[in-house]
């Protein structure tokens, strides 16, 4: 048997691609959490953004919180990472990363940039849950919970992804979020 190869251009021409993305778990020493209300959204978002070519997702928390709140917050470890199918107004899957940025004891000194950002204020979790669009806001409970597990969470979709079965056909993601 003869085995073709295919021109490594053309392979990855033909590969999926997707939109990451790159958050922070920021609360106060109380455990609300921080969240942003961007200009040109109707929800609430973690401190984030997309990850720009050939940046790594922990960079690209850090730059969008310097950029979002004036400030620079050491980026700790991966909470939660969330695979999101294609949507209506994305064409592409994104994948999320959501990393523990610690704790911030208020907003004084934040410098929001008032033409992106209108708003930033802590929440308890219950309410960060309501601000955020629902799509996000299982990321609220995983987060808290991997924070306290020191292990991340795998979300898909928004929901906590089992572990693999035998049986990848048989699998799908489930509605806990903790």
């Amino acid at each position: 048997m003869r085995v073709t190869w295919t021109d490594p251009a053309t392979w990855y021409a033909n590969l999926p691609s997707f939109y990451a993305a790159a958050a922070a778990l920021i609360t106060d020493p109380s455990g609300n959490i921080l969240l942003v209300k961007p200009t040109y959204r109707d929800y609430w978002a973690f401190p984030g953004g997309y990850v720009d070519e050939g940046e790594y997702p922990h960079d690209a928390c850090a730059r969008e919180v310097r950029e979002e709140l004036g400030v620079t917050l050491a980026v700790g470890d991966l909470l939660v990472v969330d695979w999101a199918p294609s949507a209506e107004q994305r064409p592409r899957s994104l994948v999320s990363f959501t990393f523990d940025c610690g704790n911030l004891p208020s907003l004084e000194g934040a410098a929001l940039p008032r033409e992106e950002i209108e708003r930033a204020a802590f929440f308890s979790p219950e309410a960060a849950v309501q601000h955020l669009a629902n799509s996000v806001a299982p990321r609220v409970r995983a987060a808290i919970n991997a924070r306290g597990r020191c292990s991340p969470a795998y979300l898909a979709g928004g929901l906590l992804a089992p572990p693999p079965s035998d049986d990848p056909g048989t699998r799908e993601p489930s509605s806990r979020t903790s």
